[in-house]
């Protein structure tokens, strides 16, 4: 084993187990105590047959060289002390002699005495030729010591380099370490049995009338000092955040309730999708959570800080599963908790304060909290899409401008940098899709899309089933296409898009009315093929253009894709660029506009004129787009 390789696997026990490295500390001190003090401190006692002790007279010899060796060899008496004292240094000895021989001291001299003890058999030696001609076991001093310094030193570096280490700036890492979990119930698990029995909940419940005007005093002198003294003021990162600590209802139950159900099959939606994995590709209110309320010292994100006052917040999280909640709860008992939910952050200081401005609310199943979103219209919502089509949303509820379009978690595995490079030659299907072919409103386009393209050379166009025999088949179909067709369903997103993109298979989205998430920093033209769904049906439209992609084209979306996968994978602990790292630094964004209108409303007068809003009601159509015949 190497030196490096010995010092990582170290390194990764003592972090995982502080405790050890305190023990290590404490064995090299006081074993090497014990060493140094029972090699330098020789017993000055000596009994007699009777038990009587005899008081041991001192001899000491001047030089190592033949003369004093003879008479050490023969000098066999256990009731002398001898001394070996070295013939450089003979001055520092005055006080034992009665004249010595005078001669230069350099700076650098030492003292080679102080071992001598003498006793019925064996006879101690200290000298500059000791190492020679020794008759004793026992190890030199000064070996002693160098071997306890050394180890006392190994175990304070481990130590220093193990506790600072957590200090340490986060970097990124591409390759994710083997600790680091992407799969939802596996980590799901290991909160609820490890993290969840050591949380300590306060439980922030009002209970009676809150201080509001308290809370907005402080919030007031906090910003205002900021303001004078961080010249970042108000965009500085991190963000800060105050996670409510709601009751159980609302959050450790609703985990263990899908644990204690998720292997049952047959809970399935009115069209047939699996309820369970459902949640699991709307699980963004876990990870999210997860990685809140972690200790400190085991996060890696630096886009966000959980604070625990509310006068220090930026924001404020609602951790409430709603997802769960509306497919696993009997339909009015999920009426009932999303009653109690709203009641409860309603009557929040923080909330009264701004009207929910700055309250984030996890409600990314279109189908989910649906009976009480008026109560909070004010709040961000983290949502897959803000679709107008289907009656999920009603106007003026969602939009760019205070709202968050999220990711999907991935139904398929990440093909990671060998998968790519092993995949790349079997990559011999131009265009793949595989999923439900007949949906509802804007979803009709699948329909269109499977008559034009069945049968097409190179084009595999088939019906999705579910379970794990059809997520293999998708991940199989995906790893061996160029191109991965990623049609509106009933809303205009799914998990499709982001299993293409975690597959290294290029999507092509045909879906209009879509919101992609991050766009305020990720550029989606760069790793996919965006066409109009008016485009899309011409008969052999589609397929000539993907045909007409240079090799070089195709191999520059695939390396982007390389590159992108990362933003994708929820996992615990969060990484940074992923999916949890970059929703905080879009809400950053947000935070200078949500402000100025929380300040607004506390002023208006009655009469004042509407505030202005500047939501986003057109949909993003394709077809208007001026520049989309340039770009493409």
């Amino acid at each position: 084993m190497s030196t490096r390789s010995f010092c990582k696997r170290a390194y990764s026990f003592f972090k995982a187990y502080p405790s050890a490295s305190k023990l290590l500390l404490l064995s090299t001190c006081s074993g090497g105590g014990l060493l140094v003090y029972s090699d330098s401190s020789p017993s000055k006692r000596t009994l007699t047959a009777d038990g009587q002790e005899i008081k041991k007279k001192k001899v000491v010899v001047l030089g190592s060289g033949w003369s004093g060796y003879s008479f050490l060899s023969h000098f066999n008496n256990p009731n002398y002390e001898v001394q070996v004292v070295s013939p450089r240094n003979f001055f520092l000895f005055t006080p034992l002699l009665p004249s010595v021989t005078n001669g230069t001291v350099e700076a650098r001299s030492i003292v080679e005495p102080i071992r001598g003890l003498m006793r019925k058999v064996d006879l101690a030696m200290v000298g500059k030729h000791q190492n020679h001609h020794h008759r004793t076991p026992h190890r030199p001093r000064s070996k002693t010591l160098i071997f306890t310094l050394l180890l006392f030193s190994f175990s304070l570096l481990v130590i220093l380099y193990t506790f600072s280490s957590s200090s340490l700036p986060s970097v990124s890492y591409p390759n994710q370490s083997d600790r680091t979990e992407t799969s939802f119930v596996p980590s799901l698990e290991k909160f609820l049995i490890h993290k969840a029995p050591k949380l300590s909940i306060r439980d922030d419940t009002v209970h009676g009338e809150s201080d509001d005007r308290k809370l907005d005093e402080m919030v007031f002198e906090r910003e205002n000092r900021l303001l004078n003294e961080d010249p970042g003021y108000p965009v500085g990162y991190p963000v800060k955040v105050y996670v409510y600590e709601m009751p159980k209802k609302f959050t450790l139950d609703l985990l263990w309730l899908f644990h204690n159900t998720y292997k049952e099959t047959w809970n399935a939606t009115s069209n047939g999708s699996p309820v369970h994995r459902l949640i699991e590709q709307h699980s963004v209110d876990y990870w999210l959570w997860a990685d809140l309320i972690s200790p400190e010292s085991e996060r890696r994100l630096k886009s966000v800080v959980r604070v625990h006052q509310q006068h220090e917040a930026d924001f404020f999280y609602v951790p409430f599963f709603t997802t769960i909640s509306f497919f696993l709860l009997e339909k009015q008992q999920c009426k009932a908790l999303y009653r109690e939910a709203v009641k409860w952050v309603t009557g929040q200081p923080a909330w009264k304060r701004s009207e929910g401005r700055d309250h984030i609310f996890p409600i990314h199943h279109p189908w989910s909290f649906k009976t009480v979103r008026k109560f909070v219209k004010n709040a961000i919502w983290l949502l897959p899409d803000m679709d107008s089509t289907g009656n999920w949303y009603k106007p003026g509820q969602v939009s760019l401008e205070k709202d968050l379009i999220l990711p999907y978690v991935p139904n398929v595995d990440r093909c990671d940098a060998n998968c790519l490079s092993e995949s790349a030659p079997k990559r011999t299907t131009l265009l793949f899709f595989r999923g439900r072919l007949k949906r509802n409103a804007g979803g009709k386009i699948r329909a269109q899309l499977g008559a034009e393209l069945s049968g097409v050379k190179d084009v595999i166009i088939t019906e999705g089933t579910a379970g794990e025999g059809g997520k293999l088949a998708a991940q199989t179909g995906m790893r061996r296409s160029l191109f991965c067709l990623c049609p509106a369903g009933d809303t205009p997103s799914s998990a499709r898009l982001f299993d293409a993109i975690v597959s290294g298979c290029i999507p092509v989205i045909v879906s209009d009315e879509l919101e992609l998430p991050f766009e305020g920093i990720l550029d989606y033209k760069k790793v996919a093929v965006i066409v109009s769904s008016s485009d899309a049906i011409q008969p052999g439209w589609l397929i000539n253009h993907l045909r007409s992609l240079t090799p070089s084209q195709v191999k520059e979306f695939q390396n982007r894709l390389a590159q992108y996968s990362r933003h994708f994978l929820y996992s615990s602990p969060a990484q940074p660029l992923g999916p949890e790292d970059l929703t905080w630094r879009m809400i950053a964004g947000k935070l200078v506009n949500i402000k100025l209108h929380t300040r607004r409303s506390q002023r208006v007068v009655k009469g004042a004129r509407s505030i202005c809003r500047c939501d986003c009601w057109r949909p993003n159509s394709t077809a208007s787009n001026p520049l989309s015949s340039l770009l493409s």
